[in-house]
């Protein structure tokens, strides 16, 4: 596996794929797919995290083949094969997409806890606030995925809760999910399993839209 750091070339405006990039969310989100595309039908085979709150995009990114050269991109990119013990712990950083599936739907967490609220009839005015109910849905979502994924929770925040709208060429149907930010601390209860299900595999859907990738380091 590969990790890397992306950011823009200093000289990226003068790139041909550079205005076709920035002019929507989606675009953005092709032109790092395009760093791991090397041919039409290739399927993702990597994790992604982008940092665009302001300024420019970084990307952090995990994958089984290095990125690809780019006119608008550059990439700092190292071997990734961490020594994981049973017992360590991480300090972790996740943007994931927190749904339940049922009858083959999936159902944001966020929205769930809230139509529970509003179908039990309590007024709107005595609900939790956003955050408090970002943090219990949240929490008890990772928590429900962590011993399947090879780790034990010790602590975590739960906030950034967002409603994403992509919209695509040619007419065709926006992509809609939603996003928490975690972070916490983690602790490793199955060396195998955590490398293969919360690192390589990631968490969560939307892994195309840069949700899923776990970011760890020595706590």
């Amino acid at each position: 596996m590969f990790f890397s750091r992306i950011t823009l070339h200093d000289d990226a405006r003068g790139a041909g794929d550079f205005h076709q990039a920035f002019r929507s969310g989606y675009g953005l989100h092709q032109a790092v797919w395009q760093l791991f595309a090397d041919h039409a039908d290739r399927e993702r085979d990597f994790l992604y995290h982008m940092q665009a709150a302001s300024g420019p995009p970084v990307v952090y990114a995990l994958s089984r083949r290095r990125p690809l050269a780019s006119r608008l991109w550059q990439a700092e990119t190292m071997a990734f094969a961490p020594k994981l013990n049973q017992g360590m712990r991480l300090g972790f950083f996740l943007r994931a997409n927190p749904v339940r599936t049922r009858e083959g739907k999936r159902h944001d967490v966020v929205m769930e806890e809230k139509h529970r609220l509003k179908t039990q009839g309590m007024p709107r005015q005595k609900w939790p606030l956003e955050a408090e109910l970002v943090q219990e849905a949240g929490e008890k979502w990772l928590s429900a995925r962590a011993e399947k994924a090879g780790f034990r929770l010790h602590a975590v925040r739960a906030d950034g809760y967002r409603q994403h709208e992509f919209r695509k060429p040619a007419g065709r149907q926006p992509v809609r999910f939603s996003s928490i930010d975690f972070a916490g601390l983690l602790e490793v209860v199955d060396t195998e399993i955590f490398w293969q299900e919360a690192l390589c595999r990631g968490l969560g859907p939307a892994k195309g839209f840069g949700c899923g990738l776990l970011l760890v380091r020595r706590a």
